[in-house]
């Protein structure tokens, strides 16, 4: 079977044997901003897709693609009090 997609990037249609949402030759911008972003996340794990934006120039659309198809996970951290030192 062979499907039809398009590309989110340079809006091409393309046929593939898998449901892709990237063209071949716009992978490249995909992998260098996913590697970016695990990079940014590794040394600030508690970003959230703002912060993630603003240093490293990805529209914060992006990030959210990237979450949406699978590429990064959420987490729901929980906050504690820290005791006064006095």
């Amino acid at each position: 079977m062979v499907y039809t997609n398009v590309c989110k990037h340079c809006h091409k249609v393309f046929k593939s044997k898998i449901r892709t949402l990237c063209c071949k030759e716009c992978r490249s911008v995909d992998d260098s901003q996913l590697d970016d972003i695990v990079a940014y996340l590794r040394m600030y794990p508690n970003s959230n897709a703002l912060q993630i934006s603003e240093e490293l120039g990805i529209h914060p659309y992006e990030i959210i693609k990237f979450m949406d198809e699978g590429w990064l996970n959420t987490v729901n951290g929980t906050f504690s009090r820290l005791e006064d030192d006095e």
